[in-house]
C-alpha cells in the first residue's frame, strides 16, 4: 500500500472519527439538555397597583427566589459581579480557558485554591443542578453544561439566571431575595456597600452570612471593594467610604402584606406566579398597622377588619381581613370582610334617602322619639331613653331607632332592600323571613365589603359603585338604576358630615356613620370623603358578646385614624347638585314640617293623649283686663292635653310663636269678644270664645 494511499485512509478516518464525535456531542447535548426548567421556578408574589411586592410565598422545595432580571439591579451591581466573578463573561462560551489555567497554576504553587476558575455559566450549571461535594467529575459536568447553556441562551439571560440562583445563606436564592432581606430595598436601590456585600456572599454563603458570620461578611465586602478600586470599576475614595457602612446583623422579614387577600388568589390562580392587586402598598401597610395596634387597645379575642376603596373606579385600595393573621387568640386567619354579620344602625342612612327622594321629609322636619308599636315590634334606642321631637337631621346624627323605623314603615322594607340589590348588594334574611322593619336597625346580615360597597354609591352621588375582589383591576361595572337619586344622596351625606368625630379625633371633612349590632357583637363605622370609602368592623370571629362594645366608642376612632394614616388625601364632599337646599323650618312647606305618616301598622302610644282643651279662660268668660283704667294686663291661658308644640290663634289671625308650654302670656289689642284656638301637634284644635274688659 502506497503512503498516499495510506494517508488518504487516515483522513477518511479520522473526518468520520471527527463527525462521529460531533453526532455524539450533538445527541449527547439534545439527549441530555441542562435542568434549566427546575431552576425558573420563583417565588409566587402578590404584587400592589404599581407593582410593589405586597406578599411572597416560598417555591415548592421552601427557597425565598424572587424573580429579577438584570434590569431591576442597580447597574453598578453588575459592573461590580462582571469583574469580580468572570471578567471576560460577554467573551467566552462558557468556559473561560485562561481563568482555568490561572486557577490550576495558583492550586499548584501554594497547594490550595487562591482563586476559582468557573465563569458565571459554569456557575448557573452548578446551581441548576447542584451536585454533594467537590470532584473532578463534577466540574467536568459543570463545564459541559456551561457549553450546553451558552448554545440555549443569550448572555443576558444567564446572567439573569445567575441573578436568580445565586446563594446567600439559608433559603435565600437570588439578588432580590437578598437584599429585601439584609437591607429591606429591593436591588434597584443598591449603594455600593450593599452591591459589594451581595457580590461577596455567594462564593461561601453559609460562612458569610452577614446575621450568623458578621466578622466574615465584613472581610469579605472589604475584599471585594478592594478588588473593585484597584480594577477602578470604583474609586479608591469610593471604597474608603462603603467599608464605613455598617453590614446587617439580622435577616429583616420579607414583606407579608395582605395576608387573607393573597391566599385567596393563590387559590383562585394556582397557576400564575404573579398576581397584581388593586391594593397600594402604602395604604395597605397604615391600614394593618391600624388594625394592628387598635386591636391591642381593644382586648384580648377581638379583631378589626378595615376596607378602603376608590368610589370613583370601585378598585380596592386596602384590605384587612384581621387584626393580625397569625394571632390565633383572634383567630387572625378568618376574613373579617367576607363574614355575614348584623351592620347594627349602619343602613340607616339608606333608609332616610329613601325618605328624601320621596319627598316625605325634609331636614328640619319634626319626627317623633318616642315609645311605639308596630303590630308588636317596639323599637328602643340604644340608651333606652327617647328624645321626644326632634328634626330629620337630628334623628340620623344621634341615629335614634323610632325615627328610622317610622321612616322605613312608611316606604316599605322590600323598596329598601329593591335599592339594596341595585347596588350589587343583598341583605341575608333569617330563615323563612320576608324583609320587615327590623332590617332599618341591623335585623339582616351584611359583609363589610358589601356595606362599603352601599357607601360608595352613597359617596358616588346615588349611582352605584361595583368594588373589585382587589386582584382585577377593572371591577365589573353594575348597569343599574341609582340607589339614590342625587339629591337624596347629597341630603344624606351633608347630614353625616355634620356627626360630631369621636373623642380625640380631629373633624377632617368627612361623612360617616357607626352601627352597634344587637347583643354588643359588633361595632362598625362606614365614612366617605369625595374620592374614598373606608369601612371598619370589630368583633369577635366566634360572634360572641363583648360587653360594651359600641360603634361610636369604638369603631369610629380606628375610621378617622385610618384615614389620617393612609396617605390618601382628603378630598372635598361634592357641591349641592340642582334642586338640592337645605332649608330652615321657617321656609318648610305645611306638609313637611312634621313627619305625620302612621303607617298600617304603627299603634303609638302617644295616640292615647287627649286632645287639646282650654280650661282658662272657660268658655262665655267675661275676664277685665283693665281696659278701662287704660293699663290692660296680659291674659294668661291655660292649656290642658294634646302634643306639643302648640299654634295659637286669635280671631283666626296665627300669633306669631310657637310654644311648647300650656300657659301662654297674650296681649290682647283691645276689648270686647276674641276667640282663641290652640291648634297642637297632631292638628287637633281647641277654641273658646270670652269677652275682654
Amino acid at each position: 500500500m502506497t503512503i498516499k494511499r495510506t494517508l488518504t485512509i487516515l483522513t477518511l478516518i479520522q473526518a468520520v472519527f471527527a463527525a462521529g464525535i460531533t453526532w455524539a456531542i450533538a445527541w449527547a447535548d439534545q439527549a441530555y439538555p441542562p435542568p434549566l426548567e427546575q431552576a425558573l421556578v420563583n417565588s409566587r408574589e402578590v404584587l400592589d397597583a404599581d407593582g410593589r411586592l405586597l406578599r411572597a410565598f416560598t417555591t415548592p422545595d421552601s427557597r425565598w427566589r424572587l424573580k429579577v432580571s438584570a434590569a431591576d439591579v442597580d447597574p453598578q451591581f453588575i459592573r461590580m459581579l462582571i469583574a469580580y466573578e468572570d471578567q471576560r463573561f460577554y467573551d467566552h462560551r462558557g468556559i473561560d480557558l485562561w481563568a482555568l489555567g490561572r486557577a490550576g497554576l495558583q492550586l499548584a504553587t501554594h497547594g490550595r485554591i487562591v482563586s476559582g476558575g468557573s465563569t458565571l455559566s459554569m456557575q448557573v450549571a452548578r446551581l441548576s443542578e447542584p451536585r454533594e461535594g467537590r470532584s473532578f467529575s463534577s466540574k467536568f459536568l459543570q463545564m459541559a453544561r456551561a457549553v450546553q447553556i451558552e448554545r440555549r441562551l443569550s448572555k443576558a439571560e444567564i446572567l439573569d439566571l445567575y441573578l436568580n440562583l445565586a446563594p446567600y445563606g439559608g433559603n435565600l436564592e437570588g439578588v432580590r431575595s437578598a437584599s429585601l432581606a439584609y437591607f429591606g430595598k429591593e436591588p434597584r436601590r443598591l449603594s455600593v456597600a450593599d452591591a459589594a456585600l451581595l457580590v461577596a456572599l455567594p462564593q461561601l454563603p453559609e460562612r458569610r452570612r452577614p446575621d450568623r458570620f458578621h466578622k466574615n461578611a465584613e472581610a469579605a465586602r472589604e475584599r471585594v471593594l478592594r478588588r473593585m478600586a484597584v480594577a477602578s470599576v470604583i474609586g479608591d475614595g469610593e471604597a474608603d467610604r462603603a467599608i464605613i457602612f455598617p453590614v446587617p446583623k439580622k435577616r429583616k422579614a420579607l414583606p407579608s402584606l395582605a395576608a387573607h387577600l393573597s391566599e385567596a388568589a393563590l387559590r383562585k390562580w394556582p397557576e400564575r406566579t404573579a398576581h397584581k392587586t388593586t391594593l397600594r402598598r402604602d395604604v395597605q401597610q397604615a391600614l394593618e398597622q391600624v388594625a394592628r395596634e387598635a386591636s391591642k387597645k381593644l382586648g384580648p379575642k377581638l379583631s378589626v377588619a378595615i376596607v378602603m376603596a376608590d368610589v370613583k373606579t370601585g378598585e380596592i385600595l386596602g384590605e384587612v381581613g384581621s387584626a393580625d393573621y397569625l394571632d390565633a387568640t383572634r383567630s387572625g386567619w378568618i376574613d373579617m370582610t367576607r363574614q355575614l354579620r348584623s351592620p347594627g344602625s349602619a343602613l340607616k342612612p339608606f333608609v332616610y334617602g329613601l325618605g328624601f327622594e320621596e319627598g316625605i321629609i325634609a331636614q328640619q322636619t319634626i319626627i317623633e322619639d318616642r315609645p311605639a308599636d308596630f303590630f308588636g315590634y317596639r323599637p328602643k334606642n340604644f340608651d333606652m331613653t327617647y328624645q321626644g321631637d326632634v328634626t330629620i337631621r337630628e334623628a340620623l346624627q344621634k341615629s335614634l331607632n323610632v325615627p328610622a323605623v317610622r321612616i322605613l314603615d312608611a316606604i316599605g322594607p322590600s323598596r329598601l332592600q329593591v335599592r339594596f340589590r341595585r347596588a350589587g348588594v343583598k341583605l341575608v334574611l333569617p330563615v323563612g323571613e320576608a324583609p320587615g322593619l327590623a332590617i332599618a336597625l341591623g335585623g339582616a346580615g351584611i359583609t363589610l365589603k358589601d356595606l362599603v360597597q352601599l357607601y360608595a354609591g352613597l359617596a358616588n352621588r346615588g349611582r352605584p359603585v361595583k368594588l373589585g375582589d382587589g386582584v382585577h383591576e377593572d371591577p365589573d361595572k353594575i348597569e343599574s338604576a341609582p340607589i339614590l337619586d342625587s339629591v337624596a344622596a347629597w341630603q344624606i351625606a351633608d347630614i353625616l358630615s355634620g356627626v360630631k368625630p369621636p373623642v380625640g379625633s380631629v373633624d377632617s371633612g368627612i361623612a360617616y356613620k357607626t352601627g352597634t349590632s344587637y347583643g354588643y357583637r359588633d361595632a362598625w363605622s362606614v365614612g366617605f370623603d369625595g374620592r374614598h370609602v373606608v369601612g371598619v368592623w370589630i368583633g369577635r370571629a366566634d360572634n360572641g358578646a363583648i360587653p360594651g362594645l359600641a360603634g361610636y366608642k369604638s369603631a369610629a376612632p380606628i375610621l378617622f385614624e385610618a384615614f389620617r394614616r393612609s396617605g390618601v388625601a382628603i378630598v372635598a364632599l361634592p357641591t349641592a347638585p340642582a334642586g338640592a337646599l337645605r332649608l330652615s323650618e321657617r321656609e318648610l312647606p305645611a306638609s313637611l314640617k312634621r313627619f305625620s305618616h302612621t303607617g298600617s301598622g304603627l299603634i303609638s302610644f302617644s295616640a292615647k293623649e287627649p286632645a287639646p282643651q282650654i280650661v282658662y279662660p272657660p268658655e262665655g268668660a267675661e275676664v277685665d283686663l283693665g281696659f278701662a283704667m287704660g293699663d290692660a294686663t296680659p291674659l294668661a291661658i291655660k292649656l290642658q292635653g294634646g302634643r306639643p308644640p302648640f299654634r295659637w290663634l286669635a280671631n283666626g289671625v296665627a300669633m306669631p310663636d310657637v310654644t311648647r308650654k300650656r300657659v301662654f302670656n297674650w296681649r290682647p289689642d283691645g276689648s270686647g269678644f276674641s276667640t282663641l284656638t290652640v291648634i297642637d301637634a297632631t292638628g287637633r284644635a281647641a277654641s273658646v270664645r270670652v269677652f275682654l274688659n
